[in-house]
């Protein structure tokens, strides 16, 4: 049964797109089959000659070893070994961590605010935190490494990144960072809150000129888009030009998440062309999507913010931009993670999270281990920290997916930016004359400052 089980998990299961969680229903749990015949047909496919050695190793370790090991755990250990060296968004969930990430999609978990990455050694890499919560707050940075939570060192024994830093509301929890350019390691003491993210934010940068912040994208960050957009136009309606003149479209530091946000919100702003395609081993991971007739912004100028920290989804809504013509990307050559995940739900309440498929631009080009390249390229000022290099990027992390141009990229994603500055960049760069994709120079009406 539990070789059957294992097997099963190899062998083109039914699977529940990542990105599409939100849309689709899940299918139905995992379980070992006592047919004959699907065992047959299952062990077919797998060599015998791996099949013995296996179970060879499964047995040693179960009678040898210097404590007794339960089979439960000696099998669930087998599973995460299995997805452990396929690429560092493969995992196993256990029932808490699934829960965790359906929490993190719908926008509202009890935490700190972080997205995290595990690293090799078991301990806990900062990709980003959040705007507004205890962790950005507290000035914690992307790069920090997490090596003790309430004096006791993170392992990963368990391959959870997240669990340590969860519990309930208004709970305490003290934080050991290491942080390059720091001579020892401090301790940070934060208090856990109900985090609700605001994934969508918006202000009017000058009469005329908006500017909108997506933080992330979750299952209602599209509708939110949508209003803050609507708000920014009623706003403008009192200048000249009746509309917004220009926007700019914050996705820096941006770690991606639900698809189908970002394929609406692209959607809002072409009027038509492809989106984002998908393409896998299986037919069922095949995808693409296409933009609908209507603009909300009207065909108004568009300048899309993009950093190292901007990620998966991120890069999927700032390439569809960027190759319909739609938009200008000024930063920094984005994080890389072109990947799509399925997740695939068991008999016992676990997850597993297993690559599928890669993510293609309109143009056709795979953003893995590459990420997008900006129009105009920003750096951060000369005395930030590491130079404003990142220190995780898609192309860093160990045993990523191999990028189809990844070669040509190189390894360095690009920078951190962090401030206003490239916000007044971005606005400069809305007044300049737009060339459209008919060819023909567009030049938006002039600022006019109260």
């Amino acid at each position: 049964m539990r070789v059957r089980l294992l097997l099963a998990l190899v062998l083109g299961l039914p699977l529940l797109p990542v990105h599409a969680q939100d849309k689709q229903p899940a299918p139905a749990p995992v379980a070992a089959s006592d047919d004959p015949d699907a065992e047959q047909t299952a062990t077919s496919k797998v060599p015998l000659d791996e099949i013995r050695r296996y179970v060879g190793v499964y047995n040693a370790v179960r009678e040898a070893y210097v404590d007794p090991v339960d089979d439960k755990q000696l099998m669930r250990s087998a599973i995460k070994g299995l997805l452990s060296d396929l690429d560092p968004h493969s995992a196993y969930l256990e029932k808490d961590d699934a829960q965790a990430f359906d929490e993190e999609t719908s926008g509202a978990y009890a935490g700190i605010g972080v997205e995290v990455q595990l690293q090799p050694d078991g301990s806990i890499k900062v990709v980003t935190a959040i705007d507004d919560t205890p962790a950005a707050r507290a000035g914690i940075r992307s790069g920090d490494l997490i090596t003790a939570v309430d004096g006791k060192p993170v392992t990963g024994d368990d391959d959870s990144s997240q669990g340590p830093l969860r519990g309930p509301a208004g709970s305490k929890v003290t934080l050991t960072l290491v942080r390059k350019g720091v001579a020892k390691p401090f301790d940070v003491t934060l208090l856990r809150e109900r985090i609700r993210v605001a994934s969508v934010r918006s202000r009017t940068l000058e009469p005329g000129y908006g500017y909108v912040r997506i933080a992330a994208f979750q299952a209602d960050t599209a509708a939110d888009f949508e209003t803050q957009l609507d708000r920014l136009q009623a706003t403008a309606a009192g200048t000249p030009g009746k509309r917004l003149q220009g926007l700019v479209l914050d996705l820096r530091s941006n770690p991606g998440g639900l698809l189908t946000s970002a394929v609406q919100i692209a959607d809002d702003l072409l009027d038509a062309g492809k989106i984002v395609s998908t393409r896998g081993r299986v037919p069922m991971s095949d995808s693409e999507f296409r933009a609908t007739p209507g603009d909300r912004l009207h065909a108004a100028p568009l300048v899309v913010v993009v950093d190292a920290g901007s990620a998966s989804a991120a890069e999927v809504l700032a390439g569809a931009l960027a190759d319909n013509h739609r938009g200008r990307i000024i930063g920094s050559r984005t994080f890389g993670k072109g990947s799509v995940q399925t997740l695939l739900p068991l008999d016992n309440g676990d997850s597993i999270k297993l690559t599928t498929a890669r993510y293609y631009t309109p143009s056709g080009h795979s953003i893995q281990a590459r990420g997008i390249e900006p129009d105009v390229v920003l750096h951060p000022a000369k005395d930030a920290e590491n130079g404003g290099r990142p220190d995780v990027t898609e192309a860093l992390l160990p045993g990523h997916l191999r990028g189809e141009t990844e070669a040509e990229a190189g390894v360095n994603a690009g920078d951190v930016l962090d401030g206003d500055a490239p916000i007044t960049a971005a606005l400069a760069e809305l007044k300049k004359p737009l060339v459209t994709a008919s060819g023909p120079a567009v030049k938006p009406a002039p600022a006019r400052v109260r």
